[in-house]
């Protein structure tokens, strides 16, 4: 049986429409959190708009309980046309423990397999930096191919050991971003965020990545 934790993020609008999908699926895993766009000050004066805010919504599906998620998504939020939010599926290796997969399964359709699990065209990169810095974090994301991302706040843990470990101050207040990419831009992209923000510098950033099965609201990248 596959498994995915599944990411969507949507306009915060949005979030009692993809909750109520979420129900409808009896889906009983839902994680939800407050997050906003990444465009810098420039460019949305530019073209007068307002930051965006949005909710970051997770959960965990079988593989047939994901075809019908998606399909509910494209139908009710337009998730398929860009600018409507995007939505990525994550396949989980393992789970540890019986109870633990009774619970994250109940009620959700069983079986079902994603023809393209193994075909990882894309990459979900999670970059974790100290707070203010976001706006160096997406310049030098950008300038090596990426098209936006998502900035989460939060407070990290472990900051003493972090410390010992990169010999550089972090601080307690931390931000996280989402940054959503192509395979073929993914290694670059990283490159470049070690190079002009890693924890050698002021930004104190890490980043990772882990392979996306599927999505949808990437028209654009897909076409490329």
């Amino acid at each position: 049986m596959e498994l995915f934790f599944v990411l969507h993020i949507v306009e915060r609008t949005k979030t009692e429409i993809l909750l109520n999908l979420h129900k409808e699926l009896n889906l009983s895993l839902v994680l939800g959190t407050l997050g906003s766009g990444t465009a810098t000050l420039e460019h949305l004066s530019l073209y007068e708009l307002e930051p965006s805010e949005k909710a970051v919504v997770g959960t965990v599906a079988t593989g047939a309980t994901l075809k019908e998620l998606i399909k509910l998504t494209k139908r009710h939020l337009f998730i398929d046309v860009p600018g409507n939010g995007i939505m990525m599926a994550i396949p989980l290796k393992s789970v540890c423990g019986g109870k633990t997969l009774a619970h994250l399964t109940e009620g959700q359709t069983m079986g079902g397999t994603v023809e393209n699990m193994m075909q990882f065209d894309n990459e979900l990169i999670i970059v974790i930096l100290n707070e203010g810095f976001s706006d160096n974090v997406m310049d030098a994301a950008r300038g090596a191919g990426a098209t936006g991302g998502t900035l989460i706040h939060t407070r990290g843990t472990g900051r003493n050991k972090a410390e010992k470990f990169y010999g550089v101050s972090l601080a307690e207040e931390r931000d996280m971003i989402y940054i959503l990419a192509s395979a073929d831009k993914k290694a670059a992209i990283m490159q470049a965020i070690n190079e002009k923000c890693g924890p050698n510098t002021e930004v104190g950033a890490i980043c990772f990545s882990v392979p996306v099965s599927e999505t949808a609201g990437l028209r654009k990248m897909d076409e490329e």
